[in-house]
């Protein structure tokens, strides 16, 4: 058996004259947590529907689950759990009628049984005669969940699950993530939140359609050489626009209250910062932020230039 549940080489996909994924290359061992990351249009969503067979590459090849992704798509399908950035399931339907379709999908049996079993997994049987249409984002996201793993796949792909979602939504989620990833499951999950992809095992960053970095988050923040300053106080915001374009700052960005400045000569950024606000605000050191590190990866990235071939 192969070791790695994604093995893809050089993926490129083309939309007419539109470059929209560029030569991407994943190995994603069997078993793991990993984050998918990049800003709207990066190709996050292109490549994930190429690597399930959902979508035929233009160029490139590469396995899933030790199945060819462009001639053994109808088994890579049935091994695999792919939820979808928008809610896709039957809003005229309750949950348990949901999850009873899916299972007649699968041809799963004994039916009941297995349906009982997934609503207590998720903490659904209480709701299990509701309206999936009536659903707060939370519960159809659940509910979602429920739906694309009841038939135990080898692999979830999860497209920006949670977005629009409040936040102890969100941590319940992650929470099913890895119990999920406990008992065997490869997991691939995009998303925009920097406090998700740090519970991640590794994060692959597109941007412009090409990975732009992979691997684990600490070494992430290593290697991208960033000194981070952090200000706090009442006058960070009137501080902000003035460092911006001062030797030695690459980077300005509000971290809730706080301000992060970030540079990688630490000589010029000190002084930078040193002065900045007077005495109502206050500077310290800190260790840059996953979010930092990628505001650099995407100043690096540049502009888009795909729509220009």
């Amino acid at each position: 058996m192969n070791e790695f549940a994604i093995d893809v080489r050089g993926l490129v996909k083309r939309f007419g004259d539109k470059t929209a994924v560029d030569g991407v290359d994943i190995k994603m061992p069997r078993g793991a947590v990993w984050g998918f990351l990049g800003p709207n249009g990066s190709g996050k969503t292109t490549t994930i529907r190429m690597i399930c067979g959902l979508l035929r590459a233009s160029e490139g090849s590469g396995e899933c689950l030790g199945y060819d992704i462009a001639t053994e798509a109808a088994k890579i399908k049935l091994e695999t759990g792919y939820m979808t950035q928008k809610f896709s399931f039957w809003g005229d339907l309750t949950i348990r009628e949901n999850l009873e379709f899916v299972a007649r999908l699968y041809q799963m049996r004994p039916l009941r049984q297995i349906v009982d079993k997934t609503l207590e997994n998720l903490g659904l049987t209480h709701r299990q005669n509701q309206l999936a249409g009536a659903l707060s984002g939370g519960w159809k996201q659940r509910l979602a969940l429920a739906a694309i793993s009841m038939h135990d796949p080898k692999l979830l792909l999860l497209d920006e699950p949670t977005a629009g979602v409040d936040p102890q939504a969100r941590r319940d989620f992650w929470d099913e993530i890895h119990r999920l990833s406990t008992e065997g499951m490869t997991v691939l999950v995009s998303t925009h939140y920097m406090d998700e992809a740090e519970r991640c095992d590794r994060v692959v960053y597109l941007a412009n359609g090409k990975v732009v970095t992979e691997g684990r988050v600490e070494k992430i923040i290593e290697r991208s050489a960033l000194i981070t300053f952090r200000a706090e106080g009442e006058g960070v915001r009137r501080i902000a626009q003035g460092l911006k374009g001062k030797p030695g700052v690459d980077h300005v960005a509000y971290f809730g209250s706080a301000l992060h400045v970030s540079g990688t000569d630490r000589t010029l950024l000190a002084g930078a910062v040193a002065g900045a606000g007077s005495g109502d605000v206050n500077w310290e050191e800190v260790r840059p932020s996953l979010e930092d590190a990628f505001i650099a990866l995407m100043a690096e990235a540049g502009a888009d230039m795909r729509e220009h071939g």
